[in-house]
């Protein structure tokens, strides 16, 4: 029996040896990297914590005590020590184990998180709730009460919201731990001053150094009498590492490190110190992400979430990615590098994700007019605005769950403004494994309250191309184009894309045709569902005559093809890979409403008003109803209450069959 198969739950881990956890941190590595091999997942991130998460989980109690992560992506090992070994084969698929901390799994989950930057905010928040409830840990009142723990990256603890945790937690009269997981990396590497900031530590704390300052600083931080002895109670490894003028003690926290993060016996004994510590502090700890396989701390960037791979038995260094097809952020970034080419004005950003978005090599063979800003999507919007300010013509590449974190400053200093500020969004709609934290499911409905922006949808490459141009001449305002986390379909590759015009839909076909007497029923579909329209239309063609149309625009809307179907009295079936409130279905509605249409003959189908989980974007699109078969199903019932004279049905019920 394996070690790790015996633990189901923290408890057994605290029953063994400390000269185990070395063996413990091995098999958890195998494990996820086997499973990862087979179902794609975060897998750097994960192996850089594991002698981290064993120490934590060995020196606390979170069934009792409290640990919050910041984004998250690194539970898996959490997750294999918390009782869920069961659900690794089934990792990021439905009724498996989500790939982010997920409450519905287990109560050692606090938050579902995905995104950077919250993890201090709502320690903070657990912290001040366990002290109002008389729980809080107090070393002379209160020894067996609720500690706190969060664990954070060096790239998230310089978002905006990080240091407003910061700056609050600092002001605490408890026990409170900051761990810095600092392994110079985010999904790339980190940008900006405090990043720099850490380089400079890395490189110029040594050992001797640490200890020869250690005895003064005692004197002078914050809590010093008490930290001062247990200094001379702790052993060398702790009394090494406390830091003298560390940056966070600027907002009143005692700063240790940075300690060698895969050295578990240090970890334990700094952790079973600072674990009755009752001032707030940081623990600075260095890891290296992709801990544990040559070809992970070799290319961490490229395996932070890798598809599927396989290892080869006789060659461990040698890795072999799954092909996954050309992917719309693939496409976007070389037209995004042939539109630099013909245009000087055009610049670009991302935060944090020049992988992700398709920028990495746009980044190094334009360093001048491209840039990662680092996890600070606020900061972007704002920076991008400047720059159109001054005649650029900025294109922001962020994913969509991620823009409205900027969306402030998308109002204030962009839309308000008139600036025409360019948002390419990257995994719109329904994300497949990531689940629920990174579904894009609200930017048109966040977007489309700002006056004078204009909303697009990409179908394709050449559509995304074609999106793209219109937006480099497009200067009346806020612009942004929509694409899924998906590869770009070839279905439409023996006819000529159009160019983009403001609020002009494109018709794509179907089982009727231009020209024809009406059809049976009209389907608007923002974004790549009308590819999978086609299909359920071509499936229905025997029944019924349904035309398909691209969209193209959720704001403006074409107002004239909804005028002319409307008017003749055709049922219309809208579909987009967006939540049903307030997306591209209400813009249409809306728009009926104004001209004073009927609109009863309406069908809005989209993501309907609840969670959707983990699982392979195309189950979840089924699940949904926005897959070929539930779009044909939508149809069938849109014409059937039309002929029966019936108001269509509400759009919830559409989405959710």
């Amino acid at each position: 029996m394996s070690l790790l198969s015996s633990i189901a739950s923290p408890a057994d881990l605290r029953k063994l040896p400390l000269e185990r956890l070395p063996d413990v941190a091995a098999e958890i590595r195998q494990a996820i990297c086997a499973q990862v091999s087979q179902t794609g997942g975060h897998l750097a991130p994960n192996l850089g914590v594991v002698e981290l998460t064993l120490a934590l989980h060995y020196v606390f109690d979170f069934a009792h005590d409290r640990l919050l992560f910041d984004v998250g992506h690194q539970c898996y090992p959490h997750k294999l020590l918390t009782g869920r070994q069961a659900l690794l084969p089934r990792l990021r698929a439905k009724g498996g184990m989500a790939g982010f901390p997920d409450p519905r799994e287990s109560p050692y989950d606090l938050f579902s998180v995905g995104h950077a930057g919250t993890g201090i905010s709502t320690a903070v928040g657990m912290a001040r709730g366990d002290t109002l409830n008389a729980e809080s840990f107090d070393p002379k009142s209160r020894p067996d009460g609720r500690r706190v723990a969060v664990l954070i990256g060096d790239a998230s603890i310089v978002n905006g919201v990080a240091m407003e945790g910061l700056n609050n937690a600092g002001t605490l009269k408890r026990q409170f731990l900051i761990v810095l997981n600092d392994n110079g990396m985010s999904i790339s590497r980190p940008q900006g001053a405090v990043a720099q900031y850490f380089d400079r530590v890395r490189m110029s704390h040594l050992y001797a150094d640490f200890k020869r300052s250690a005895k003064e600083l005692l004197k002078h931080v914050p809590g010093g009498s008490l930290l001062h002895e247990a200094y001379h109670k702790a052993g060398e490894a702790t009394k090494a590492v406390i830091s003298e003028g560390a940056w966070f003690e600027h907002f009143g926290l005692v700063t240790v490190g940075p300690i060698d993060g895969h050295d578990l016996p240090a970890l334990v004994e700094f952790l079973s110190w600072a674990r009755d510590f009752d001032r707030p502090m940081v623990l600075h700890v260095k890891t290296i992400k992709g801990k544990g396989f040559a070809f992970s701390e070799r290319d961490s960037q490229r395996f932070h979430s890798p598809p599927a791979f396989k290892l080869e038995p006789t060659d461990p260094d040698s890795v072999e990615l799954a092909a996954e097809g050309r992917s719309f952020t693939v496409a976007f970034g070389d037209a995004m590098l042939d539109l630099m080419a013909r245009d000087p004005r055009v610049v670009a950003c991302t935060a944090a994700m020049p992988d992700g978005t398709g920028l990495t090599r746009v980044l190094a063979q334009h360093p001048d007019r491209a840039w990662d800003t680092g996890i600070c999507e606020s900061h972007a919007m704002d920076m991008m605005a400047g720059l159109a300010k001054t005649g650029a013509r900025p294109f922001f590449a962020v994913y969509s769950t991620f823009v409205q974190r900027a969306f402030d400053q998308a109002f204030q200093e962009v839309a308000l403004q008139g600036l025409p500020v360019r948002l390419c969004l990257d995994r719109a709609g329904l994300v497949g494994g990531d689940g629920a934290v990174h579904h894009g499911f609200c930017d048109v409905a966040l977007l489309r309250t700002l006056p004078g922006a204009c909303l697009m949808a990409a179908i394709d490459e050449p559509s995304l191309r074609a999106a793209l141009e219109f937006m480099r001449e497009y200067d009346d305002g806020l612009s942004a184009v929509r694409y899924p986390r998906d590869r770009v379909s070839d279905r439409l590759a023996g006819s000529t894309c159009p160019e983009f015009e403001v609020g002009r839909a494109r018709f794509l076909g179907g089982s009727w045709s231009l020209g024809d007497a009406p059809p049976d029923a009209a389907v608007l579909a923002f974004g790549t569902p009308a590819l999978d329209a086609l299909k359920a239309a071509e499936s229905l063609a025997s029944e019924y005559r349904v035309g398909v149309w691209d969209a193209r625009f959720a704001k403006p809307v074409d107002s004239a093809l909804l005028r002319d179907l409307l008017g003749r009295g055709v049922p219309i079936v809208t579909i987009e890979d967006h939540s049903i409130v307030g997306g591209f279905g209400a813009a249409i509605a809306d728009a009926a409403q104004e001209m004073g249409l009927d609109a009863s003959g309406i069908v809005r189908l989209g993501l309907p008003d609840a969670w959707v989980y983990h699982d392979s974007r195309a189950g979840q699109l089924a699940e949904v109803g926005l897959d070929a078969p539930g779009i044909a199903r939508a149809i069938r019932r849109a014409v059937e209450r039309s002929a029966r004279g019936e108001p269509a049905e509400a759009p919830r019920v559409a989405a959710n069959h």
